[in-house]
């Protein structure tokens, strides 16, 4: 996967390459998939303004007839619901396997992309994510950022991406710096 800024948005793609190191030639394929998904959002509401598949190797002729129906991530949003959105669209037989598990992929990693813009943005002046309000498009995205977990936790105690090294400490390492109990 990578992210990149572009304006008010992120461009992320995503690469899936199977290969088959003891293979080679026509019958047995050393590159039996080498798939790409690329997706452009806008980061101000998290939604998918364009999106692309491209097959460069694939194992049956009729593999690439999919790709355009990928374009329908357009107008999704990668927060809340993403991924069962991604499913209906595309799960089993109305899509591709692999080029859906990309899909599914780009969404945390989106959400991901948005903290570390934030934090970066915080280290140039602006203001620092997890300001008035909290980081709400983290809540329950894993069990790090569970309500109630470390991610909160470290929020609460004053611990904002960008403003320690990486990765961030553990909480009882932020209280402990920031002269809290326990």
């Amino acid at each position: 996967m990578a992210v990149y800024e572009r304006g008010d948005h992120h461009v992320v793609i995503g690469t899936l390459h199977d290969r088959r190191p003891w293979a080679s030639g026509e019958k047995a394929p050393h590159d039996l998939h080498f798939m790409e998904l690329g997706i452009v959002v806008r980061r101000a509401d998290l939604v998918i303004v364009d999106a692309a598949a491209t097959m460069g190797a694939f194992p049956h002729a009729e593999c690439p007839s999919i790709e355009g129906a990928f374009r329908d991530l357009i107008g999704l949003s990668v927060s809340r619901g993403y991924t069962s959105a991604v499913q209906e669209r595309f799960g089993r037989q109305r899509g591709c396997a692999h080029v859906e598990f990309l899909a599914r992929a780009l969404g945390p990693v989106v959400i991901q992309a948005m903290t570390s813009s934030m934090a970066r943005q915080a280290e140039d002046g602006g203001e620092r994510p997890g300001g008035e309000g909290g980081m709400p498009w983290l809540t329950n995205t894993c069990h790090v950022w569970a309500e109630g977990g470390p991610g909160l936790a470290k929020v609460e105690a004053g611990w904002r991406p960008g403003h320690s090294e990486y990765p961030a400490p553990a909480v009882v390492e932020i209280r402990r710096r920031q002269g809290l109990a326990g």
